[in-house]
């Protein structure tokens, strides 16, 4: 990883030279939830220009990380990161809160993110994500693997969300997706078993056929439900 990770930085500086601010790395990576076969590489570049010349000079930079298999970087100069720090409340917080500099400044540190629009980000997030959820369920209700396959891709998503949902129901934050789950289940009464199971697999503590695929989907499902609909009524509560 750490090798990857410092020949991108090599040439990305040789491509882009002084107009390069800072690379950051963020996501499961920084935080210490890193797992290879299920986690990405999630860098942030910042730049001082941004138009459609500096980009292409990092063309050949991020077509050899993407052939790693890693999504190529984000880009964003210091004041496109300040003015979206509103609507991007929930990344933004996540990449304060877990990320390693791997060149530069560390220009988050001192980001002001205003949480005005958190709550509505965490309740549209979750309903989305929700839906989709019920959506794939609903094409492939007996397809265990795809099954399987689903929870495991969506698990992370779920458990950052249900962090920024402790937030935003005025609980203290934490840091890693269990504790978040374990932390609203206990406040919202929900079973958490779908979610510790999911979460085994990707971290290889379960084989897949250790899983009772369809009980824990039926666990994974409800406790998204509950968050979702805890997270709706409060909120209407509060408009």
């Amino acid at each position: 990883m750490n090798k990857d990770l410092n020949e991108l930085v090599e040439k990305l500086k040789q491509a882009s030279g002084s107009n390069l601010r800072s690379v950051v790395l963020y996501g499961s990576a920084a935080s210490g939830e890193f797992h290879p076969e299920h986690s990405d590489l999630n860098v942030l570049c910042m730049l001082a220009r941004l138009d459609a010349g500096e980009i292409e000079k990092l063309n050949l930079a991020a077509a050899w990380w993407a052939g790693k298999g890693h999504p190529a970087p984000m880009l964003f100069t210091l004041e496109e990161l300040h003015n979206s720090a509103d609507v991007f409340a929930i990344e933004l917080l996540d990449m304060q809160a877990s990320h390693r500099v791997l060149h530069g400044e560390d220009l988050l540190a001192g980001l002001h993110v205003p949480v005005s629009l958190h709550r509505q980000q965490v309740e549209h997030e979750l309903r989305t994500n929700l839906i989709r959820l019920r959506q794939a369920y609903l094409v492939a209700p007996r397809d265990l693997k795809s099954l399987l396959g689903l929870m495991t891709a969506s698990v992370s998503t779920f458990g950052a969300l249900f962090r920024h949902a402790l937030i935003a129901l005025g609980e203290p934050s934490v840091r890693f997706k269990r504790e978040a789950v374990d932390q609203l289940s206990k406040l919202l009464t929900f079973d958490a078993s779908g979610f510790h199971a999911i979460l085994d697999v990707r971290e290889g503590k379960l084989t897949e056929h250790q899983v009772d695929v369809l009980a824990t989907f039926r666990s994974y499902l409800a406790a998204v439900t509950r968050v979702a609909e805890e997270i709706d009524r409060r909120l209407a509560v509060e408009r």
